[in-house]
């Protein structure tokens, strides 16, 4: 057996971990760049959270490991204190427990500008069809539901964002009787997909998957 393949188990794991280190601290000192430029010349910082693949012009895309919302210690790497103008969670928070969700918005205060906004898109608890829930529940099956920890419904998510302190705004929500409500809002402030106005599924005018979705604001 040649030597390189016999010395591979050995050699292979910290030179992974080597490498993932590297594309970690590279991807943060993107975004940091990203949030001291957009300062720098000042126009507003927007930043994705959990974007995977999801890129939008004046948006600073950030997603996991580069930047866990759950460790304090990411936040004051990444961004000056009441420096984050608007974020942007579509789908994110469904992943997290409650607990988990709470202190995001406890460590989202401290950055969050004096005028900023937060927007929230969760799957929608109180959606009235029965194949939609089934699909996004927690081990539900539609894609990335094994890993949901919450089902959230306007009841819920009102709770828990008042009890952080926070004004909000439901912009498109089912209620527990299952009759829809909205308001008009904005894509300046995050443009989110999966919504009643743009999800390609409601292109018929039935409300086939639509999101919970919420602003939410310092007072």
């Amino acid at each position: 057996m040649p030597l390189k393949r016999l010395l591979q188990p050995v050699y292979a794991p910290p030179l992974r971990r080597a490498r993932l280190w590297a594309e970690y601290r590279a991807e943060q000192r993107r975004i940091r760049a990203e949030v001291l430029n957009t300062r720098g010349q000042g126009r507003p910082v927007k930043i994705i959270i959990g974007a995977g693949q999801t890129r939008y012009a004046g948006w600073i895309a950030t997603d996991i490991p580069a930047f866990d919302i759950r460790r304090e210690g990411h936040w004051r790497r990444l961004f000056p204190p009441a420096g984050i103008d608007r974020m942007l969670a579509e789908h994110v928070f469904e992943h997290l427990t409650a607990a988990q969700f709470s202190g995001f918005l406890a460590t989202a205060r401290d950055y969050l500008a004096a005028d900023g906004r937060i927007r929230i898109a969760v799957p929608d608890g109180n959606h009235p069809s029965p194949e939609y829930i089934n699909s996004v529940r927690p081990g539900g099956s539609g894609a990335g539901a094994d890993d949901h920890k919450m089902l959230y419904t306007q009841e819920i998510i009102s709770q828990l964002i008042t009890a952080q302190g926070y004004d909000f705004a439901l912009l498109e929500a089912f209620d527990a009787k299952g009759a829809f409500h909205s308001q008009p809002w904005s894509a300046d402030d995050g443009f989110v997909s999966r919504s009643s106005a743009h999800d390609q599924r409601n292109s018929d005018g039935v409300l086939r998957y639509t999101s919970l979705l919420v602003d939410c604001w310092l007072p």
